[in-house]
Order: C-alpha cells, then sequence, then structure tokens
C-alpha cells in the first residue's frame, strides 16, 4: 500500500475504480471495429493516453532504468509483428513496480507488465510471448468488442456494480465485497472473454514465430504461471487459486498450456535468449515494495507510513497499491486510508456511505470509541441482508495524526466479526529502527557449480517457507529436474 496524499484531485481519483471500468469496459461510443492490420487510430491513441497515468499510478508506477528500458526494446520488437502501421512508434511498453503476477493492455497500443511476472520468466522468448499476448488484444480491437458489449448491457451498470458500490450486484454481498476488496484495475484488466484470451495466445505464437522466437515460450511462460498460482495458494492456505493473477481469472491455465504448445509444434523458431534476459533481470526487485509495505508471513509492515498489523492466522494478504486485502473462510478485510478531516465518528459514517453507493442508506448501529496501542480508535458494525444470509460489516478506523487516519473494512457471516478482533487490537505504529530494518528482496542470477544441488541452492532462498518449491517454480524446474554445473539459475535474496 503505497503512501498516498490527500488533495481534492487525489480524494477523486482514489475512488478510480469507476474511471478504470471507462478505460476497460466502455467509454467508445458504438460502430465498426477496425481490423487487426489497422494502424491505431486517434481516437484510440487518445483514449490510452488519457488513461496511461491512472493505470501507472494503480500498479505502483512505471519503473526506469535498465530493465525497464530492455521490457520496452522487447515489447516494441514484437510489436512490429503484428502488422500494425508504424507499429514501433505507436505502442508504449511499461514496467510495472507490482508484486502482482499481472500483464494488459489498453486501446492505443499501452501495453504493460509487471516486475514480479517478468521475474517469474525464464528467457526473452518467454518475455516475448506474454507482451505479444497482450500485442494481440490491442491488434484484434478486443477492448473495443468488450466496451461495446458493455455499452449494449448499460455502462452505468457496470459502474454501479463496480465502481461505486461494492455492496450491491447480483451475485451477492459477500461476493459484490470480496470483488470489490481488489484494486480496480486489476479486476477490470481481466475482463476480456474466453475466445479472446485464446485468441491473443494464437497472435502471440504468430508474433513470436515471424520474430524468430521459439513458440513453445506461451505455452512454457503460461505453465510457470499455473505453478506459481498453485504454490501461492498451497502457501497461503487456500484451497484453490482465486488471487487475481494473469494466469488464474484467465482461461484454465491446464488447458491454455496444452493448447499453446500444441499450436507451437511444427512451427519455426528457435532463438530463447535465455543468457541475456538472465542477466538483464539480475539484481531486479521482487515481491514487495518496502516503499509500499510488506509483508513478512501474516505480518504487514509499512516502513514509510510507519505501521504495522497481523493478520489473523489462516488468513492471506495481498498487498496492492492503495490497498492491503485480507482474505480468508471466515471472512475478508481490507485495509486502507480515506481523506480524514480529525473526527473519527464522521470518518467512519463516510466510509459506510462510500461501501453502500447511492442505491443503499447503510451505517453502522453505533460508533464505539476505543483505543488501540496508543491509537485513538474507533469501529462500527451494521448487519446487512444478504439474499437468504445476514452478514456483518465492520469499519474499524485508526488516527495517526490530525489529518491521517487508516481502517480496515471486514465482512464476516452474522455473529463472526469477532473474527478480526486480533487483527483489529494488533494495529501499531512501528518504531524508526523497525522501519530501517525492512529490507527488499531482489533477484540474484548465479552459475551452477559443480556439487550444487536444488536443495542446497535452495537454502539460500530469503523465505522462511516453502524454499524448495519456489526454487523450483522460480527457474521453471520440474519436481524430477536436477541441476547441470555452468546453468544459470534465480534466486531470490534480501537486497545487499
Amino acid at each position: 500500500m503505497a503512501k498516498v496524499q490527500f488533495s481534492k484531485k487525489s480524494a477523486a481519483r482514489f475512488s478510480g475504480a469507476a474511471l478504470a471500468v471507462l478505460a476497460f469496459s466502455g467509454c467508445m461510443g458504438g460502430g465498426s471495429i477496425p481490423s487487426a492490420s489497422t494502424p491505431i487510430t486517434q481516437s484510440e491513441a487518445k483514449q490510452g493516453a488519457e488513461y496511461h497515468p491512472q493505470l501507472l499510478n494503480e500498479f505502483g508506477g512505471a519503473m526506469t532504468g535498465p530493465q525497464a528500458a530492455y521490457v520496452e526494446q522487447v515489447g516494441k520488437n514484437i510489436a512490429v509483428q503484428s502488422g500494425l502501421g508504424n507499429a514501433r512508434e505507436s505502442f508504449t511498453v511499461s514496467l510495472l513496480n507490482s508484486p502482482v503476477n499481472n500483464a494488459f493492455a489498453v486501446p492505443g497500443g499501452y501495453i504493460y507488465t509487471t516486475r514480479q511476472l517478468v521475474g517469474l520468466m525464464n528467457n526473452e522468448a518467454e518475455l516475448a510471448a506474454v507482451l505479444g499476448h497482450e500485442v494481440g488484444h490491442v491488434a484484434a480491437r478486443h477492448s473495443q468488442r468488450r466496451q461495446q458489449r458493455a455499452q449494449r448491457n448499460s455502462i452505468l451498470g457496470v459502474l454501479g456494480a463496480i465502481g461505486s458500490s461494492i455492496l450491491l450486484g447480483d451475485t451477492g454481498l459477500a461476493d459484490t465485497v470480496s470483488r470489490g476488496f481488489l484494486q480496480g484495475s486489476q479486476l477490470l484488466t481481466l475482463r476480456f472473454s474466453r475466445s479472446q484470451e485464446l485468441e491473443a495466445d494464437d497472435l502471440g505464437i504468430q508474433y513470436l514465430t515471424k520474430a524468430g522466437y521459439d513458440p513453445r515460450a506461451m505455452g512454457t511462460v503460461l505453465a510457470s504461471l499455473a505453478a506459481q498460482n498453485s504454490l501461492d495458494a498451497q502457501l497461503q492456505g487456500r484451497g484453490n487459486a482465486t488471487v487475481p493473477e494473469w494466469a488464474s481469472t484467465h482461461p484454465d491455465p491446464a488447458s491454455r498450456v496444452r493448447g499453446a504448445l500444441g499450436k507451437a509444434q511444427g512451427l519455426p523458431g528457435t532463438v530463447s535468449n535465455r543468457d541475456t534476459f538472465l542477466t538483464r533481470i539480475d539484481g531486479m526487485l521482487y515481491g514487495d515494495d518496502p516503499e509500499q509495505g510488506i509483508i513478512e508471513g501474516n505480518q504487514f509492515i509499512h516502513p514509510v507510513l510507519r505501521l504495522s498489523f497481523t493478520a489473523p492466522q489462516g488468513f492471506y494478504m495481498v498487498n496492492g497499491t492503495r490497498a492491503v486485502s485480507i482474505n480468508g473462510q471466515s471472512g475478508k478485510a481490507q485495509l486502507t486510508l480515506a481523506p480524514y478531516a480529525g473526527d473519527l465518528d464522521s470518518y467512519i459514517r463516510q466510509q459506510f456511505s462510500a461501501l453502500s453507493g447511492e442505491n443503499a442508506n447503510l451505517s453502522p448501529a453505533s460508533i464505539e470509541r476505543t483505543r488501540v496501542n496508543g491509537l485513538n480508535a474507533a469501529f462500527g458494525t451494521a448487519r446487512v441482508n444478504n439474499g437468504q444470509n445476514q452478514v456483518d460489516l465492520v469499519v474499524f478506523a485508526y488516527e495517526f495524526s490530525n489529518d491521517r487516519a487508516y481502517h480496515f473494512a471486514a465482512i464476516t457471516p452474522a455473529g463472526r466479526a469477532g473474527t478480526f478482533n486480533p487483527m483489529f487490537q494488533s494495529m501499531r505504529r512501528i518504531t524508526q529502527a523497525e522501519a530501517n530494518s525492512v529490507v527488499a528482496r531482489e533477484i540474484d542470477v548465479v552459475t551452477v557449480q559443480r556439487g550444487d544441488t536444488v536443495s542446497g541452492l535452495a537454502r539460500r532462498m530469503a523465505f522462511t517457507d516453502g524454499q524448495i518449491e519456489r526454487f523450483r517454480v522460480l527457474n521453471a524446474l520440474g519436481p524430477n529436474d536436477t541441476l547441470v554445473a555452468g546453468q544459470k539459475v534465480k534466486l531470490v535474496v534480501r537486497a545487499r
């Protein structure tokens, strides 16, 4: 969760899910869709340019330096293969400072991939595959087709369900709150249809072949994504891989891998540039950026905002640019902030109002004042009908200064709001010494020496759990694969 300074403009931008809906799901008028060979139009370029800075803000900002330049180079080279006129000049390729495995595109030739997803890759052909997939979305005008469908289904309905209210909708209160707890753009970048995703895979494979890359890279990078998603679920104690990442929310990863590998058979192209790729990403930030706070086990600590809390046992956390989500079988919660004028009671009522949207008047039965680890705090609870069931919604807020407050919004089955009491009571300020002790993780590319083993190298991974499993997934190694002296592999270590 990045530090946010609230002005009138930034307060409006904080509710940017509605704006993001327009970027992905409909703000262009109807009409014919240009073909895949039609150059990017002025209206498409204008639309992409309008939302580009908002998307950068949503996903941690654009990275700069040699690694970002390398990603941009590969992306523009693959974009040329699309046949779009002036493809190299018309595409903007951004490496995002985000710890989420994600890649996406918007109209106008704006292509994005996160550093976390790049870190999972093992060669340049896989990078080209992911970027080529996104170029395929642009070339096939998938966003525009989804926009037209959204317009036919009423854009206002989309905005109401996702942008302005996370408690209303056809899928039920618990589900819509769950979706609302996700950052707007991270949810909305995943709205392409199954057929569109598969078409983008096909186009990406075509681009790989034209560029001379090994076309199997589309299948291998999808396999790594599926493996990482499964490992995340295992490490977080989840029974399924429901975190909204690029692999998990697109078509079934296993069938998609098989399809991509099958379509690559017999196609020309052998270039992978593995060593070049690994050299270029050596030293790249991995996982959470301390500037946005980090998750260590079930503790979240933010060295810039100087706060920390502990999630309940059995829950897992996802750190986003504007919020931290806490998820489990018995409830969901989110920590974030909003404009604060020095009155906790008013602040809490404002959050209930924001959660209920325009079509409901949700308010707490009462607001109680308390103190938590030296912080002024207050909380309110509302019981809400959710179809045939009832749920409890809690807003628990903390005053950190006269103009800065943070709050949890939590939802549980009725009578189970106490599930989050230990977390509510764990919020505290951290000392400067604690803040200084927070160190980032980074990728360290090493050369396997004679006698090195998977277990031996895995012990150098900067994690307390799943070291061997993390090492294998990071390096696309199967359960029976061994190491060969001289090959390069990736480790995740504490930044030096």
